[in-house]
């Protein structure tokens, strides 16, 4: 699923991203530890991954998002 960043805070790597309905949906640590990302910017398009809504994993639209099976935990 795509979205694009409201927020990111650097010190805690947590934030909020925009659904393209305009839903916004805060992920956590966890979820921008999951990704290979050092950082994001407001209204950078993000690829993400929700399970039991919540966001689980979060990168950059150019790169694919893991399946399920490929991450560990």
């Amino acid at each position: 699923m795509q979205a694009t960043v409201r927020i990111f805070d650097p010190a805690t790597r947590s934030g909020t991203v925009f659904l393209d309905d305009g839903t916004e949906v805060p992920y956590g640590t966890a979820a921008f530890d999951a990704g290979p990302l050092r950082l994001l910017r407001p209204g950078q398009r993000v690829n993400i991954t929700v399970d039991g809504g919540r966001v689980t994993y979060i990168t950059l639209s150019t790169f694919p998002v893991p399946d399920q099976t490929d991450r560990p935990g």
